[in-house]
C-alpha cells in the first residue's frame, strides 16, 4: 500500500491512513473530472457525424464510467482503513467489487442498446430511412435480456455457485414452470409472432372480424397490445388472441373503394345509356379516383322500380374522412348528371291494375261525392 509522508499534516498529528484516504478521493475526484471532460470533447466530435453507433457509446458509457471511478476509489479507501485498523469492515470486498464491475458493465451494454434503439427510430441519423419501430424495439428488448440474464451468472459464477448446476435446475425447473405459466408463455411467444410476422405496427388501424376488436394499436408489448377503440376507450388484447383470430389491417390498404347501386325510373329508361356514359366519363377525369384499379359503370338489373345501374371505383386517398368527402362528391354528381338529363332517381312505387269494373264503379263514387 502507498505510504505518504507530508510533514505539515504529520505535525497536525493526522493519521497516515486519513491522508492515505484524502489523496484516494482526491485522485478519483482528480480523474473524474478529466473524464469529463474527455467526454465532453468527444460528445462534440460525434455529434457532427451521422452514423447511430459513436454517440451511443459515448452516452451509454459516460455515467458508468463516472461511477466505476468512485466506486474504485471508495474501494481502494476501505482497503487502506483495513490495513490500518487491522480489521476487516466488509466481508469479501473483492467479490463485492467484482460484482459491482460486471453490474456496471452490463449497465453499460443495456444503455449503449437503448441508445441505438432511439437513434435507429430517429430519421434524422437514419437518413431519412425510417426503421419499422415494432422490430427495432423488439430486437432492443431481446438483446436486453440476453445481456441481463449473462451478467446475473457471470455475477452467480464469480460469487462461487456452481452455473452447470444451475443450468441443469433451470431445466427441471422449467417444465414446472412452463406448466404453470402456460399462458403467460403463450402471450410471449404470440407478440414474439407479432414482432417477427409484423401483422401490424404501432400506428395501425387493425380488426377482426372474428372478435369485436376494432382500433388503433397503441403499444405491443411482450404479455398484451394495448388498442385504441374508436370512442377513445382502451382495449388490452392477449398476444396469444392474435395466433387464433384472423387480423385486418385497413391501414395498409392501397384505395379505398366505391361500390354503389343507383336505380332511376322506368319512365326514363331511353335515357339509360347516356347517363351512364356521361357518368363513366366524369369518373375517367376526375383526378381523385385512381385509374390503375377497376373503374366500372354498367346497367345491372331490373328492380322492382327501378332501372339499377351500379358504380365501382377506387379513390386514390387512404384517409376515411378524406374518402368520404370524395365519395359524397361523387355521388352528387351522379344525381346532378341524372337530373341533368331530365331523368330522376327511383324511389319504392307499386302500379295496380283494376278490372274496369271496379274503376268505374270508382270513378262514380267520387262523382257522387
Amino acid at each position: 500500500m502507498m505510504s505518504f509522508s507530508i510533514p505539515v499534516l504529520q505535525e497536525l498529528d493526522i493519521p497516515q491512513w486519513v491522508i492515505q484516504i484524502f489523496i484516494v478521493l482526491l485522485i478519483s475526484g482528480v480523474i473524474n473530472l478529466i473524464s469529463s471532460k474527455i467526454f465532453t470533447h468527444l460528445a462534440r466530435g460525434v455529434r457532427a457525424t451521422r452514423t447511430p453507433w459513436d454517440d451511443a457509446v459515448i452516452r451509454a458509457l459516460r455515467k458508468p464510467v463516472t461511477l466505476l471511478i468512485w466506486i474504485i476509489g471508495v474501494c481502494w479507501s476501505v482497503d487502506v482503513v483495513s490495513k490500518a485498523t487491522d480489521s476487516v469492515l466488509i466481508d469479501g470486498l473483492s467479490n463485492l467489487r467484482d460484482v459491482i464491475i460486471i453490474t456496471l458493465v452490463g449497465w453499460s451494454i443495456v444503455r449503449f442498446i437503448r441508445q441505438i434503439e432511439r437513434n435507429f427510430l430517429n430519421p434524422t441519423l437514419t437518413g431519412n430511412k425510417p426503421n419499422d419501430p415494432t422490430t427495432v424495439v423488439a430486437i432492443g428488448r431481446l438483446i436486453r435480456i440476453v445481456v441481463i440474464i449473462t451478467c446475473i451468472l457471470v455475477v452467480l459464477q464469480s460469487l462461487g455457485y456452481s452455473i452447470s448446476g444451475l443450468l441443469a435446475f433451470g431445466g427441471v425447473g422449467g417444465l414446472a414452470v412452463g406448466f404453470a405459466a402456460k399462458d403467460m408463455l403463450a402471450n410471449f411467444f404470440g407478440g414474439l409472432m407479432i414482432y417477427l410476422d409484423k401483422p401490424f405496427r404501432v400506428g395501425d388501424w387493425i380488426r377482426s372480424p372474428d372478435q369485436n376488436i376494432e382500433g388503433t394499436v397503441e403499444y405491443i408489448g411482450w404479455r398484451q397490445t394495448r388498442i385504441r377503440t374508436f370512442d377513445k376507450r382502451p382495449l388490452y388484447v392477449p398476444n396469444a388472441t392474435f395466433t387464433n383470430i384472423s387480423v385486418e389491417n385497413p391501414s395498409r390498404m392501397e384505395n379505398r373503394r366505391i361500390k354503389e347501386t343507383i336505380g332511376i325510373r322506368y319512365q326514363d329508361g331511353n335515357k339509360l345509356e347516356a347517363i351512364i356514359a356521361e357518368i363513366k366519363q366524369y369518373l375517367h377525369d376526375n383526378e381523385e379516383i385512381t385509374k390503375d384499379k377497376i373503374l366500372m359503370v354498367n346497367f345491372n338489373s331490373f328492380g322492382a322500380s327501378s332501372l339499377d345501374f351500379f358504380i365501382y371505383c377506387f379513390t386514390r386517398t387512404t384517409d376515411w374522412a378524406e374518402y368520404h368527402r370524395v365519395k359524397q362528391n361523387v355521388l352528387v354528381k351522379i344525381m346532378n348528371i341524372i337530373h341533368s338529363h331530365d331523368a330522376d332517381i327511383a324511389f319504392p312505387t307499386q302500379t295496380l291494375d283494376l278490372p274496369e269494373e271496379m274503376l268505374a264503379a270508382c270513378r262514380g263514387k267520387i262523382a257522387l261525392n
